[in-house]
């Protein structure tokens, strides 16, 4: 059974979501939070497997909070999703870097909102490609960033960070894989050993670290 708290300012799309996921027979509410502050509380207080959270919200906003949660060592399990319209939103890539496992469009249809937080719950990340890149385009419109290499950054070999360079455009593993002429397997097994020496917890961490370190 995976556990989702419902964070969002908007009493309708609490009461939506929560019918969403308690017609799921492998999902059950945690709880609900109508801001920032009440959000990571009640987060401490149930220790969900996933946490829908939105941006704007009053008190703290959903960035904030989401730092907090990420930052809790009591709440390693915990993974934070963030709700957000994206068209409108310029906080997406600060929310990943916040520590986010991903992010979902509100528009999202209620089959592929279940499926992504079944996919972060198990420990994937909510990074669709064509989204991904999108986010990338927003980004890289923005001021000019300050490259700050990941101290592990040199133990990556060189087709790793060209691996990571990868993620980072938003290509998903069989992309990968098309890219290099490798296996699909093979693709994912230098993803997998990429995260493991950057310590990053999800693909999304990956992506952050590869824009901070200047690979992409």
């Amino acid at each position: 059974m995976i556990t989702v708290l419902l964070a969002d300012d908007q009493d309708l799309v609490r009461l939506g979501l929560r019918a969403l996921f308690e017609a799921s027979e492998d999902f059950a509410v945690a709880g609900e939070a109508a801001d920032g502050l009440a959000a990571v509380a009640e987060t401490r207080r149930t220790r969900p497997d996933v946490v829908l959270m939105d941006i704007r919200m009053p008190g703290i906003d959903g960035l904030e909070a989401t730092r907090r949660i990420v930052a809790d060592p009591a709440l390693t399990g915990t993974r934070v999703v963030v709700l957000t319209t994206f068209e409108h939103d310029e906080y997406v890539f600060t929310a990943l870097r916040a520590g986010a496992s991903g992010f979902l469009l509100k528009n999202t249809s209620p089959p592929a909102l279940l499926d992504a937080v079944r996919t972060v719950a198990d420990g994937g990340a909510l990074l669709a490609p064509s989204v991904t890149r999108t986010l990338i385009r927003e980004f890289t419109g923005l001021a000019p960033r300050a490259v700050t290499p990941h101290p592990q950054l040199d133990r990556l070999t060189e087709r790793e960070r060209e691996i990571v360079t990868l993620v980072a455009a938003g290509l998903n593993n069989h992309e990968i894989a098309e890219r290099l002429l490798v296996s699909p397997a093979t693709a994912r097994t230098h993803v997998s050993r990429s995260m493991t020496k950057l310590g990053a917890r999800d693909r999304a961490q990956l992506v952050v670290f590869a824009y901070q370190s200047g690979l992409a």
